[in-house]
């Protein structure tokens, strides 16, 4: 997960793994995992695929 600066996640909401949060985002609701999301109303810009060679 990476969350850019000057993000604001909400309390009780869930980033997924894997996720990207621009900078500057409002994250008021869950963000499925894989995804990259911007702006106030988190807009799903990207579903990434999943690497092969990830490493826990």
């Amino acid at each position: 997960m990476w969350i850019g600066a000057a993000a604001t996640v909400t309390p009780g909401v869930t980033i997924g793994r894997g996720s990207v949060v621009g900078a500057g985002a409002v994250v008021a609701q869950d963000v499925s995992p894989l995804s990259v999301v911007t702006a106030t109303s988190v807009v799903e810009r990207k579903r990434l695929k999943p690497s092969s060679t990830a490493t826990s």
